[in-house]
């Protein structure tokens, strides 16, 4: 033992070597979440280009499809209820009790901001910009999509990265599919305004966690385990 004590002394290249280990793992930390944030970035990017060419240019095969409420209409209303206000407030009503007595205000935050800024930047810039219309009222980006789907991103987001986010990424994608039908069949949108919706509610919600819900690194000083300042672990004088 005393040998040892002795080497770790006489020998800096073997302290650094000790040393090295946490700061590789910190630099590879660091451009993992570096990564996740380019990642996040370009999603939100080719979704709102998606949402952009769509509302320009419309493509027929989207325009097609819109039912008129006749065929299964119990079914339909049972895949629309996902979108309304009375499923989708108390939802987000938890996911904010959640994460406050979680203590995670920047959580708290994104499950505010997350629907409630896509909704108003959809019914107040994009719909009167793209102009489409069914009827008397303006159908693109669908807003009852927008609604679903942003809070679901921001369920998907908060979930812990692993299982949980895959079973939560799995249960969006069918209630965002089955609404989606709930919506065309029941005659209130085109398949285009469904996934105009989807878009633009996914890019809405990546671009705000970017600043509400960012990636932590830990800290370059932080002290490795078992250790209380970072140091190697002090000689016992017996």
């Amino acid at each position: 033992m005393l040998q040892e004590l002795e080497a770790d002394v006489t020998d800096p290249q073997r302290r650094v070597e000790q040393v090295r280990p946490r700061r590789e793992g910190f630099h590879v930390h660091g451009v993992s979440i570096l990564a996740a944030v380019k990642a996040r970035i370009g999603a939100a990017a080719t979704a709102l280009a998606v949402v952009v060419v769509l509302g320009i240019w419309s493509p027929e095969p989207l325009m097609r499809g819109r039912g008129d409420g006749s065929a299964l209409p119990e079914l339909l209303s049972l895949f629309l209820r996902p979108t309304e206000p009375y499923v989708l407030i108390p939802l987000v009503a938890l996911a904010v009790a959640v994460s406050a007595l979680r203590r995670d205000r920047a959580a708290v935050l994104l499950c505010l901001a997350g629907p409630t800024v896509p909704l108003a930047l959809n019914t107040w810039l994009l719909k009167p910009l793209f102009d489409h219309h069914i009827g008397s009222y303006l159908a693109y980006p669908s807003g009852h999509t927008v609604g679903l789907v942003s809070v679901l991103t921001v369920l998907v987001l908060l979930a812990r990265p692993g299982t949980a986010r895959a079973v939560t990424v799995s249960a969006a994608a069918v209630v965002t599919v089955a609404a989606g039908f709930g919506l065309v069949g029941s005659g209130y949108h085109y398949p285009l305004d469904v996934v105009g919706g989807t878009c633009f509610a996914v890019a809405c919600v990546l671009t705000l966690s970017l600043a509400t819900h960012p990636a932590r690194a830990p800290s370059a000083g932080s002290p490795r385990a078992g250790t209380s300042s970072g140091s190697p672990p002090a000689a016992s004088p017996r």
